[in-house]
Parts: C-alpha cells; sequence; structure tokens
C-alpha cells in the first residue's frame, strides 16, 4: 500500500448536494432499529442497515476509507464513523503511538511454523484491537487507526530483485497460503461471535513486480497464463478466504490488460463465485485512481468508477488528490442516475462492509464483546516481548556452518560492517517501539569477547556503502581471536517502491569483506546478513575462513538477545532452525527479466540449473535421521495420502527439525511443476531421541489446472519425505526419503 501521513477530517463535506459530518457516535437514538437487535441473525441485521442507505449515503461509505477518512457517520440510523485500513504485517504499523516490532514477514516464514505464526498474529491483533479501543474513545480516526487490518501480504516471491520481497511469506504458493490461514486466524480470533481485528489479504492478484525497475508497479500489466495465474499466483489468496479473511485487496497493477480494480473475472468471478468469498475487496491505496492516471485505461472518474463498482470493488483508498480533485467513487451517484451502475449492485457493494463492522461488534453492547474490553495497556506487554525474541531465532537461517557454531566466547574479536552498529533491521512497514526497547548487533557480540574493535566501514543507512573507509576495517579485523562481519540492504535499497538492479551486495560491502579475509591472518569469520532478496555470496560460501554464515532477515526489536542466544546456544529453542522459503540463484543470469510473468525458471517448482541454497535449506547444531517411511501404494483421486516415519535426532543438542514433505508427477506431459512442498511441520526432539511422525497430504494439493478446471489424474506420483528438497548438491543435515504411490481414476475438483 502506497503510504502517505493523514489527518482527522472533522468537517462538513457537501457532496453531490448531501451534507455529511465525520463524527464518532451518531446523535440520532437508534435501539429501536433491526440491526441493533443483537437476537437477529447477522444477515438479518446487516440487510436492515443496507436496505435504509441512501445512493448518496453509499457512496460515501465506498469513497472515503484510508487517508481520505473515515467512514462518514449517518446520524439518522445512530450509525458511527469508521476508519478502514490498519498496517499489521508484523505488528500495528504506522499507528499512532508504539507496538511490539516482531520479525518482518519474510523471516516469520522461514520459521515454517504454523503456530508461531498463529501466535504473533494474535499478538499483533490484541494490540491493534486494544489501541484502535482508545482511538475511538479519543475520537481519533486517523488512517491506521482501525481494527481492520490490511494484512497480511501474500504474493509469490517470484524474482529476487522485486522490492517488497521481505513482506511476501516466500516462493511458494502452499507455503504462503498455509502461513496465511495461521495469520488470518490467529488476527481474527476464535470467539465464536466477534471477530478481534479483520484481515484482508493482498494484493490480488499476479502482483510481485516490478516496483520501478524497469517500469512502474502503477502502470505494470501483467501478461500471465491462465495455467501460472491458477496454479501459482492465485491458490494462496483461495487458501485465504478459506481461512474466512474478511477481507481482500485488489493491487495496482493490470492482469492481461484489465486493471485489478476493474477487473470482474478476478473480483467477481474467481473470487466471489468460484470461492464463495462473502467479504469485502479493498483498492490498494491509489490504485483506482491509477486506472486513470497511470494505466490510461479510461480518462474520466465517471466510467472509472462504474467499471470498478460492476466489477466487485467494495471500497476506493484514494491516494493523491493532489491530482484528482475528489476520490473516483464520488462519480457513483451520477453512475446511478445515468443507469450505468444499479442501485442494487451498490447495496451489494456496502454489504460485506457492514458485516465487517458487525462482527467486530461495533452495534452491539459492548459488554457482550470481551474485544472491547481491550485498551492500549497490551502493548509491549513482557509476553509479547519474548515472542517477538522466540520468533527471531526460529526465522534465522545457518547456511553455512564448518563448525565455527555455536560460540563459547573469545578473547578479542573485530566486528565490521554497516549494519553492525545500527537500529535499522527493522525492515520496511514496522512498528513504531521506544527506544529501550531498540537493539544492535553489536550489543548482541558484545558480551562474546573480552575486547570488541569496532569499525562501521561505510554508511549503509545515508549512502549505500558509496564511500568506504577501508583503513578503518582493516584495524579493527587485525590482532583479533575471530571477526564478525554485518553486511545487508536495509529498505533504502529493497523495500516498497524500488527494486535492486541486481543481486550484488550493495555499494562497497563486498570490497568490506574481502578486506577482512585479505587482512585477518586467516582467522575464523562469521558473516551476518540482514536482507530479504537473496544476494552475491557464492565468493563468501567458498572461502574456508569463512566459517559460518546467518541469514537474519530482519529480526527488528529482538535482533540482539536473538543473535546472542542462536550464536551460544544457551537458552532452549536456540538451535538454527530456519530454513528458506525462497531459491537462492547461484548466478544472476539464472534470473529471468522482472516483467515476464512466465514461471518457467522461476521458484524451485520451476527453476532450471543449480541454485546456491535451495528453497528449504537450513543447518542446524545437530544431524537428523529420517526412516521407516510407510504409506498406501495407491489410492483413489480424491483421497488424502497417509504418511508414517520415523524421526530422530542423531546429534548432541536438543532441537527443532522442519519435516518437509514434497511430491512429483511422473507423467511429464502434465502441466505440473517439477516438484511440490505438499506438508511441512516442525518437531521438537531431544538429543538421541526418536519419535514416529504421521502426516496427511490433502488430495488437493495433487491437482492440476488443465484447460478449465482443477484434475486429480491417474498416475504414479512421488513422494519425498525430509529436511530438505530431494536431490540437491547443497545438502543440510539430515537425510530425504524417497518413494512412490499410484492414483487410480480420475477426479474434477472444480474451478476454484
Amino acid at each position: 500500500m502506497e503510504r502517505k501521513s493523514a489527518m482527522l477530517i472533522i468537517a462538513v463535506f457537501a457532496v453531490c448536494g448531501v451534507a455529511v459530518l465525520f463524527q464518532e457516535v451518531a446523535s440520532a437514538p437508534a435501539d429501536d432499529y433491526p440491526y441493533r437487535n443483537v437476537s437477529l441473525s447477522w444477515d438479518v441485521r446487516v440487510e436492515d442497515i443496507v436496505k435504509r442507505l441512501t445512493v448518496e449515503e453509499m457512496q460515501m461509505q465506498m469513497a472515503l476509507g484510508g487517508p481520505d477518512g473515515p467512514a462518514p457517520a449517518i446520524p439518522r440510523l445512530g450509525i458511527g464513523a469508521y476508519q478502514w485500513g490498519s498496517e499489521c504485517l508484523r505488528g500495528d504499523a504506522q499507528a499512532p503511538g508504539f507496538a511490539t516490532a516482531f520479525p518482518q514477514a519474510l523471516g516469520l516464514a522461514a520459521t515454517f511454523d504454523y503456530d508461531l505464526i498463529y501466535r504473533v498474529a494474535e499478538a499483533i491483533s490484541v494490540e491493534v484491537r486494544g489501541k484502535h479501543n482508545d482511538f475511538v474513545k479519543e475520537k481519533n480516526f486517523v488512517w491506521h487507526t482501525s481494527a481492520s487490518c490490511f494484512s497480511p501480504l501474500i504474493n509469490i516471491m517470484r524474482d529476487a530483485r522485486w522490492g517488497r520481497n521481505q513482506e511476501t511469506y516466500g516462493e511458494d504458493p502452499y507455503l504462503s497460503g498455509s502461513l496465511g490461514t495461521a495469520y488470518i486466524k490467529g488476527l481474527q480470533g476464535t470467539h465464536l461471535r466477534y471477530v478481534r481485528a479483520s484481515g484482508c489479504c493482498k494484493h490480488m492478484n499476479v502482483h510481485g513486480g516490478p516496483e520501478d525497475i524497469p517500469v512502474s508497479r502503477f502502470s505494470f500489466n501483467a501478461i500471465v497464463s491462465e495455467e501460472d495465474w491458477r496454479m501459482t499466483h492465485l491458490p494462496a489468496f483461495k487458501t485465504c478466504v478459506d481461512a474466512g479473511t474478511l477481507g481482500l485487496m485488489c493491487s495496482y497493477n493490470r492482469i492481461n490488460g484489465v486493471p485489478a480494480c476493474a477487473n470482474k473475472k478476478l473480483l467477481t468471478d474467481i473470487a466471489r463465485n468460484e470461492w464463495g468469498f462473502r467479504g469485502y475487496f479493498t483498492s490498494d491505496e491509489g490504485a483506482v485512481e491509477n486506472i486513470i492516471l497511470w494505466h490510461k485505461y479510461f480518462n474520466n472518474s465517471l466510467d472509472t468508477a462504474v467499471a470498478c463498482a460492476n466489477a466487485g470493488c467494495d471500497i476506493e483508498i484514494a491516494g493523491d488528490l493532489n491530482v484528482l480533485p475528489h476520490p473516483v467513487y464520488f462519480s457513483l451517484v451520477e453512475a446511478v442516475k445515468q443507469g450505468r451502475v444499479t442501485e442494487a449492485t451498490l447495496r451489494e457493494r456496502v454489504r460485506p462492509l457492514f458485516y465487517t463492522r458487525m462482527r467486530l461488534g461495533e452495534f452491539d453492547p459492548p459488554e457482550m464483546n470481551p474485544y472491547s474490553k481491550l485498551t492500549s495497556a497490551v502493548v509491549e506487554t513482557p509476553a509479547h516481548k519474548a515472542l517477538a525474541v522466540e520468533a527471531a531465532m526460529k526465522s534465522f537461517v545457518l547456511l553455512k556452518n564448518d563448525g565455527g557454531l555455536p560460540v563459547t566466547g573469545f578473547g578479542t574479536i573485530g566486528v565490521v560492517g554497516p549494519f553492525g552498529n545500527t537500529t535499522k533491521i527493522f525492515g520496511d512497514y514496522s512498528p513504531v517501539i521506544p527506544d529501550e526497547n531498540k537493539s544492535t548487533v553489536l550489543q548482541a557480540l558484545t558480551p562474546l569477547a573480552s575486547k570488541v574493535q569496532f569499525a562501521e566501514g561505510c554508511d549503509e543507512v545515508n549512502d549505500k556503502c558509496a564511500k568506504y573507509d577501508s583503513q578503518s576495517v582493516i584495524k579493527a579485523v587485525t590482532n583479533t581471536d575471530a571477526n564478525f562481519v554485518i553486511l545487508g540492504t536495509g529498505i533504502i535499497y529493497e523495500a516498497e517502491f524500488f527494486d535492486r538492479p541486481d543481486m550484488d551486495l550493495p555499494g562497497h560491502q563486498k570490497q568490506l569483506l574481502q578486506d577482512v579475509l585479505a587482512h585477518s591472518g586467516g582467522k575464523p569469520t562469521y558473516l551476518l546478513l540482514f536482507n530479504a532478496g537473496p544476494l552475491n555470496i557464492t565468493f563468501a560460501h567458498q572461502e574456508p575462513s569463512v566459517v559460518a554464515i546467518l541469514e537474519c532477515f530482519f529480526p527488528a526489536q529482538a535482533a540482539a538477545e536473538a543473535i546472542r542466544h542462536v550464536l551460544l546456544n544457551d537458552v532452549p529453542g536456540a538451535v538454527p532452525s530456519g530454513r528458506l522459503p525462497f531459491t537462492w540463484p547461484l548466478l544472476a543470469s539464472q534470473l529471468p527479466p522482472m516483467v515476464d510473468y512466465s514461471m518457467k525458471r522461476r521458484t524451485y517448482r520451476y527453476f532450471e540449473g543449480e541454485p546456491l541454497y535451495p528453497f528449504g535449506y537450513g543447518l542446524s547444531y545437530t544431524t537428523f535421521e529420517y526412516s521407516n517411511l510407510t504409506h498406501s501404494q495407491s489410492i483413489t483421486a480424491g483421497e488424502s495420502l497417509s504418511l508414517s516415519f520415523h524421526l530422530k535426532n542423531s546429534g548432541k543438542v536438543d532441537a527443532d527439525e522442519v519435516v518437509q514433505v514434497y511430491i512429483g508427477w511422473r507423467d511429464t506431459s502434465l502441466p505440473a511443476p517439477k516438484i511440490q512442498l505438499a506438508r511441512f511441520t516442525r518437531v521438537t526432539i531431544e538429543a538421541g531421541q526418536q519419535v514416529i511422525v504421521k502426516l496427511e497430504v490433502e488430495a488437493k494439493i495433487m491437482g492440476l489446472w488443465i484447460n478449465d478446471g482443477w484434475f486429480i489424474k491417474p498416475g504414479m506420483m512421488d513422494v519425498f519425505v525430509g529436511g530438505q528438497q530431494p536431490n540437491q548438491k547443497r545438502m543440510a543435515g539430515s537425510n530425504v526419503l524417497s518413494s512412490s504411490f499410484t492414483i487410480t481414476d480420475m477426479k474434477y475438483l472444480g474451478r476454484y
């Protein structure tokens, strides 16, 4: 979402001859309206509101959310104002006040931990709802004060250079959908009647770069085959709908020539008719205006409003009104007058908006809703801080370890690099936290040695390492017992609005590392990385004196504590257990052009050649042995596959193992990926212990989009069980079991 500051609007707007007052509560009593009757069903209550709205009132509810909001009060019906949209990606970002900053989403994805994502989302929603309740009491309706989150982001990480990779759950549709499900369920809560905070999966669809290289995201037209659309870009969103999300967000781009927010095939035919989605569609910020300003698809607000409303877009989040005089949806009244949008259509558009507000408890007595009791006091509780540390520790991926980790302590260490002593390791869309809760890598490393020699070397935050002080680096790594090199990207190099031009380390960072290796006398070098998209570090992996490489992503407020624990392995859960949620290419030449939306050569499912690190890869301080895999040799199409196997921690430390199950299709004539993650789970195993693990591969993961629907085809299938992908040259500390089974018959699964 494009971001800008917002100001609370307390004003009277005369729009289409209707005066609208923004206020917290309505001025007219409404106890006798049926929508206040808690004994009635949600649908009956929502319908009672919707049928009473005038065309002018519906226009305002659809047009004013986000920075130009809130959606105004309707005093005659006793309905208060409501602000749409908070950023809740990994904490209550951009809202006034503080909030716990959990690791960035890509790091959370590296945990491969459904339960953890659920608990993180639960903690986020508690803070979001508590702050929202206070905002309403304070009559504060600025943007990002909402109980409706515009999160999670579940687009596929299809290109290593995309600026927003850090916000995703990685490159795999199944993993993204599973973790998105955990997020939605944790965020919205388990109460049988009320939702704690509503979710909104974004950005729908075929949206994964570019931001700005080689063209702007605001005008980009994603050309995608039906097969790639259905099998790669849509599945995570279908899973999100199945999880019960109350919202979806349409994206900036066009899809095969049609803007996403005016795309009836996407918003209505697929999401609502095929999937049964009953929630609301919101535009990304400015996406509706961009249909005019960037796509040049229409040249006026009336035509654009007609197209978007009829396609199924319920809310316009207006963007830059310095160009257009008012939101595009301010033309809806005129559209109805001209007969181009029906009143019935507008009532369909506002219905899910009021359903969402109903489920949040807005129209029920507060004493009925346990979430109405939450306040800002729930922010940054000890439990949430501890959860942030747990999440960060589980997110780190150990890429190389030649006996360098864990450590026990040193005499003198050198700590060098632009990310060594900065708190700018939060990533994009981070909540604001108190200064005392911020930490640096240097703080993590200082207790590990009697003496620390530090040099930044270059300023990544302000000049992208363009100015480099080699002498300070050389001095810091001279006469040491070991050296820690802290490199990465940060939000000035990869984030929303801008892509990376390549996979190179920014500025002089490569030279910095080379200077360390050349002047440290062969002493052990530890490389810690803070980035999202993969970097060109092949030379570092091949260098013998680089004894360990730890991918930390953007761990946010828990950075120092989590890093120290993982390096020392001094608390339970500190053994590295993260796994890469993306393919780390060996060469930049393995990347297709950013604007090419064919999945050929993209992600582990269609990758060609050998990567530096494969999807699902990550080392541990221990080793694991898989054995005794059993399953049915034959299943009927539509049946799940039950697996049972033994898993042993064959090392000397207690640790978590991320079990990964992959399937493959023997029939190469089918439009199938080379291999597909089909199940994953985390298992905590004590040293020397063996456990029996039982998992099921759901039937739908065996389905393929063929012609015009999903089918499970008969034939031979391969199944692989282990701690990594099968058939990889880069091996983790576990084996992979392989077997096969036969699917009999054929089953049509529909057009989901």
